[in-house]
């Protein structure tokens, strides 16, 4: 797979791009749905730090109220579990259970607000090469944490999530928007056989100037028997670049990394654009396509 057109598309975005901005502080976290006992769901809490001790984890488990599969619960992994857990409807909850009905694992933190600026940071961007300091460019704070972040998921949140409810191990979805798209881009190129289906909504394909896309070299080697999908999502409006003008909106990143892993051999790509949409309503917008899918 040749990516030199997207790399250089990529550079080309980066050239005088203007300090970027420290993030604005967030909202705290929309905990209603949680309140509620009309759903279609039912929700449990789990806790776990991560394996240095420096980040917190929530896990909000939402389980259908039907028995599961013979095989086990499908698996939707929602990143940035607190704001997705904000997101979710009582009536996408009623169709979803309705349809393939699988198990929602909101992976979050302990904190009260929406999104954990700084643990995400870590948690969903990969090392850099020849990086002696792995710093965020957006953020200025630590970073290339993904690889542990998966591991822990894969190692213990998955079988913390099967001890309370039995799931199905070939029909497991990742999903994360922003940064979390990253880290769904990443996992994909990286582990393609520990999910099935790859929802990356408005991945951060600037970040450090395009080193996501440098990881897919070399994804055919690695998919072995595994057949992956993979959704990628971008509203119309987001800027190229973060806190940039919607003006300086420019999907061919997105649409060619798309066409690139099409023609991998394995791998089924579906590019979405959603029109009208900036970067902050991709996030429930992305979730609601792929609850949608799901559903049927």
């Amino acid at each position: 797979m040749k990516l030199s057109t997207l790399a250089l598309a990529l550079t080309l975005l980066t050239v005088g791009t203007p300090a970027l901005a420290q993030p604005m502080r967030e909202q705290k976290m929309d905990t209603r749905l949680l309140q509620r006992q009309d759903l279609a769901y039912r929700f449990t809490s789990l806790t776990l730090d991560s394996a240095d001790g420096k980040r917190h984890y929530q896990l909000w488990i939402g389980t259908p109220d039907r028995a599961a599969p013979a095989a086990g619960y499908p698996v939707l992994w929602m990143l940035d579990g607190n704001a997705a857990l904000g997101a979710l409807q009582p009536a996408q909850l009623a169709a979803l259970a309705d349809g393939q009905a699988p198990l929602l694992v909101a992976v979050g933190y302990q904190t009260d607000q929406r999104i954990e600026r700084n643990a995400r940071t870590f948690d969903y961007t990969p090392a850099v090469p020849g990086q002696p300091q792995q710093l965020d460019p957006l953020t200025g704070q630590p970073s290339g944490g993904i690889d542990a972040f998966l591991d822990l998921l894969t190692q213990r949140m998955r079988p913390m999530v099967a001890s309370v409810a039995p799931i199905d191990a070939s029909r497991q979805t990742l999903w994360g928007h922003s940064y979390g798209g990253l880290a769904v881009l990443h996992a994909l190129f990286t582990r393609p056989g520990e999910f099935s289906d790859y929802a990356a909504a408005s991945p951060s394909l600037w970040w450090h100037e395009g080193a996501i896309v440098r990881e897919a070299e070399g994804l055919q080697q690695r998919l072995g028997e595994s057949r992956p999908r993979l959704l990628l999502m971008r509203g119309s409006e987001e800027p190229a670049q973060p806190r940039g003008p919607s003006k300086g909106d420019d999907e061919r990143p997105a649409r060619q990394l798309s066409a690139d892993l099409a023609k991998v051999p394995g791998v089924q790509v579906r590019f979405e654009r959603f029109d009208g949409l900036g970067h902050g309503p991709m996030l429930p917008a992305s979730l609601r396509r792929v609850i949608e899918s799901m559903s049927r």
